[in-house]
């Protein structure tokens, strides 16, 4: 199967994505790790992303299709891919369907992880991090830590990142009302999207997705 998953900003796509992609035997495509494997390998597209990174400016679409394309040319991705994080905007999904028309393959479906926007806030403004190690992530109601402020793992101190602030949120809702809820319209005019309720455990929300594919599929 070929998939695009779009979500706001805390709707979980990293983590379904894996779950989804490993129950359907086919490579999780995304844009964070095609930046670093092109960066980590020198390629001429990791080059010219590096350059624009370094100067902080934004990374032109047409670098990011680049690397999506000769990722999904790899001979793991001919049965399927699932692509989380591109199309990011309109300019990518014309991209990407003029990419499957050249290789006459198509979408099978658009799944949108549907999320209220006060629960992307609570999830993300909530989150806290260990300063000794990043991977030791609390919440301050989803999961607290047995101290206020310190980690269970090792007492190191627990804090916000700049990233994580509701500020910080609101504006990257911003931004994705503003960048990436078109592509849904976009996709919605073609048929492809199916919309996915992404509240509640991690097993039920895949669950809800694996079956709403096969009824897709059907």
């Amino acid at each position: 199967m070929r998939i695009v998953l779009v979500g706001p900003p805390g709707a979980g796509k990293g983590t379904q994505a894996a779950y989804l992609a490993k129950n359907l035997s086919i490579p999780h495509i995304s844009t964070g790790d095609l930046f670093r494997a092109n960066i980590s390998q020198g390629t001429p597209l990791g080059r010219q992303a590096q350059e624009y990174m370094r100067a902080g400016q934004l990374v032109p679409d047409e670098v990011t299709i680049g690397m999506a394309e000769d990722r999904m040319r790899q001979p793991d991705a001919a049965p399927g891919f699932l692509l989380d994080g591109f199309p990011r905007n309109l300019a990518q999904a014309e991209a990407l369907d003029e990419f499957l028309r050249d290789n006459q393959i198509s979408l099978d479906a658009v799944l949108d992880l549907e999320v209220p926007e006060d629960e992307v806030v609570r999830r993300i403004a909530g989150r806290r991090i260990c300063r000794n190690d990043s991977s030791h992530v609390f919440h301050v109601t989803g999961a607290p830590p047995k101290t206020e402020g310190v980690c269970d793992a090792c007492g190191g101190e627990l804090y916000q990142r700049e990233d994580d602030s509701e500020e910080t949120v609101r504006k990257r809702l911003e931004v994705y009302h503003r960048e990436t809820e078109p592509i849904i319209d976009y996709y919605k005019a073609k048929g492809q999207v199916v919309t996915i309720p992404a509240l509640g455990k991690v097993s039920e929300v895949t669950q809800r997705a694996m079956d709403a594919l096969a009824a897709k599929a059907a």
